[in-house]
């Protein structure tokens, strides 16, 4: 079996078939249609010519009949007039069908004679109602009845004229389909084509590609959707570039500083208490490297689909003092201010990940507000939600920083000081467990006047089925 893998040349056939199978099936039904229409109207037309010479003949009385109907056959040449005496016997010759039988059966003769109108169609569409179709009328004349008999006069050659110019049109009207269907399947596929291009472009790792498709049917909304997909896996692209070369910093830096002071430790000039500081550095710097390691596990985790769940019902207000103790050193080694409004709710979620959020949150507002400030935190219960508002009265982050300020390894120029000691991850930890509790994270803050944190989330938490 042949396969066609073009899809041009598919939709070309399909085509073209469809075409051959309608014209196949119209073209009976037209004739059918067509046909009995026709023979319907000769009939009418008929009985308005039997009528009239009916007419004519019962109002002048001709003295010879036989020469008035051959008068009124020379006069018409689509229909042929046969008159039949009392007796049933034609006045001139029975014309014969293609079989050779008369077209006039005695029968039909002797039911006209006793009066009455006869119509071959009330009988039934006959096969060929060209050569059949007839109708017969009485005539009265010198108080003789005689039978009036019209059919139509079709010769063969005309028939065939008649069939050569329909299947003449046919088969025009199928050259010219197949021709504007040519033009119409490639008008169709070439936007495919395009699309193929752009994909196998895409495939390479190329990511500037664009489709430009004028139309706004279907394939017109494939190419924005292909135009709309290339352009997000280009910000993936980019994303995940930053991603590996924020990471290769993060990673970088202390590494550096953990060999360069085992270099400077293994020279004998250094004093005890310049080895100590070393020590120490080294130490600080591994420390940073674990928590590196260990916040990229933690986010890689949740942002699988198989990360634990584990729902249970506690006191949110607790959960947040127990916070707040953890950090007392700092905030006290920096003279700070915590406001705490925490009216007793209990909310049904995940605590160790809930604990991460307000350790996260309350860390970076310890750590970015400066001696003697202020923070403030409050619970305040909802109908069916809570929202936890963490503030400070930090130095607050720019306008500029704060669309970024929840991607990974993203750190607002502010806190880039070394003694800061983050990674850049801790937020965006924070922004993924709060979308797994089906809740919303939002930041209002202004440079040197301070940041709010402000977490909503259910009250009843339940895991999502993936």
């Amino acid at each position: 079996m042949i396969k066609i893998r073009s899809l041009y040349l598919r939709v070309v056939l399909t085509f073209l078939a469809i075409v051959v199978v309608s014209v196949s099936v119209a073209f009976p039904l037209a004739t059918v249609f067509f046909r009995n229409l026709i023979t319907t109207e000769f009939q009418a037309d008929m009985l308005a010519i039997g009528r009239q010479l009916v007419t004519l003949s019962e109002d002048i009385q001709p003295k010879n009949l036989d020469s008035f109907v051959a008068g009124s056959n020379r006069l018409n040449d689509n229909y042929t007039l046969t008159l039949f005496y009392e007796n049933g016997e034609p006045a001139t010759a029975i014309s014969l069908d293609k079989k050779g039988n008369p077209r006039i059966e005695p029968s039909e003769v002797a039911y006209v004679l006793h009066g009455s109108i006869y119509k071959s169609l009330d009988y039934g569409m006959p096969k060929d109602p060209f050569n059949q179709i007839k109708v017969g009328l009485p005539l009265q004349v010198d108080s003789k009845t005689y039978a009036l008999f019209i059919h139509p006069n079709f010769s063969e050659v005309a028939r065939r004229q008649v069939q050569t110019a329909v299947i003449t049109v046919l088969l025009i009207v199928l050259i010219v389909g197949s021709l504007l269907i040519l033009v119409a399947s490639r008008y169709l596929v070439n936007p495919l084509k395009k699309l193929t291009l752009a994909t196998e472009r895409l495939a390479r790792g190329n990511f500037n590609v664009h489709v430009s498709v004028k139309q706004k049917d279907e394939l017109g909304q494939l190419a924005q959707s292909f135009n709309h997909m290339a352009g997000e896996l280009k910000q993936l692209e980019q994303m995940r570039q930053d991603f590996v070369s924020n990471v290769s910093h993060e990673i970088q830096s202390p590494l550096t500083s953990i060999r360069g002071f085992s270099k400077a430790l293994r020279g004998s000039e250094i004093d005890e208490a310049e080895r100590g500081r070393y020590l120490e550095i080294i130490e600080r710097e591994s420390e940073r490297l674990s928590r590196l390691s260990d916040n990229l596990l933690k986010l890689a985790s949740l942002e699988s689909e198989h990360h634990p769940f584990h729902p249970t019902t506690y006191d949110l207000d607790e959960q947040l003092r127990r916070v707040v103790v953890f950090y007392e050193p700092q905030w006290s080694s920096k003279q700070l201010e915590l406001d705490l409004e925490l009216p007793r709710v209990k909310v049904t979620a995940d605590a160790d990940q809930l604990s991460q959020v307000w350790m996260n949150l309350l860390g970076n507002a310890i750590k970015f507000t400066p001696l003697r400030g202020t923070i403030h935190i409050q619970l305040e219960p909802l109908n069916d939600r809570i929202r936890i508002r963490i503030q400070d009265s930090g130095i607050g982050i720019a306008a500029s920083d704060q669309e970024r300020i929840f991607e990974r390894f993203y750190k607002a120029d502010a806190s880039r000081q070394r003694e800061t000691d983050g990674s850049g991850l801790g937020l965006a930890i924070v922004r993924k467990i709060v979308e797994l509790h089906h809740g919303t994270i939002e930041l209002q803050s202004e440079i040197d006047r301070g940041t709010l944190f402000v977490v909503t989330i259910p009250i009843l938490i339940y895991p999502t089925n993936k």
